[in-house]
């Protein structure tokens, strides 16, 4: 059976965006890079809703003009090659090895996992909500920055309680700070 992460960096007061969507406090030192390295290698499939695929496929592609940050530059040709499942109800086509799933999410992103296949969710809320609140994912990424934004997007707005398991905890050079939960099964 397969799996699906979310994968999503945060400020220390639970938001995944500033106030005016402004994403450009995340820290990425050598150590996160490498972390996040190995955890995309680790994905058979990237998987995003729309608002995050549209700020990914408008800067991914051609990261080498925007950025010489070592991180970007070693990320960039894996984006690119990575097989990718947008969740979507506006979009319905995409280009670099994309599929668009626009109905019965839950059924086609279950049939993926049933494959064998890891999912390695990007990243937003809204996706992140619905998977969580259909039990679809079973491993939660959360890397905590040192900051506070003073509002913005949060990263969860749960409807229903759902119990997790603490997996794990790093601290990164960059202070940054890694928790990693997994779904707890209900028992028998």
């Amino acid at each position: 059976m397969g799996k699906i992460t979310h994968f999503v960096h945060q400020s220390l007061d639970g938001f995944i965006e500033g106030p005016n969507g402004e994403f450009d406090w995340p820290r990425m030192d050598g150590e996160l890079s490498a972390y996040s390295q190995a955890l995309t290698d680790s994905a058979d499939i990237f998987l995003y809703g729309r608002v995050v695929w549209d700020m990914m496929s408008g800067y991914w592609p051609r990261a080498e003009e925007f950025s010489t940050h070592e991180h970007d530059l070693a990320f960039a040709p894996v984006w690119r090659k990575a097989s990718k499942v947008v969740v979507s109800s506006t979009l319905t086509e995409a280009d670099w090895n994309t599929r668009v799933v626009t109905t019965d999410v839950v059924g086609q992103l279950t049939a993926l996992k049933e494959s064998g296949a890891h999912l390695l969710l990007f990243g937003g809320s809204t996706l992140a909500g619905f998977l969580t609140e259909h039990q679809l994912i079973d491993e939660y990424q959360i890397f905590v920055h040192p900051v506070l934004l003073g509002g913005g997007k949060p990263v969860f707005t749960p409807q229903q309680r759902i119990d997790l398991t603490l997996a794990g905890t790093r601290t990164f050079d960059s202070q940054v700070v890694l928790l990693r939960h997994e779904r707890t099964t209900p028992s028998a």
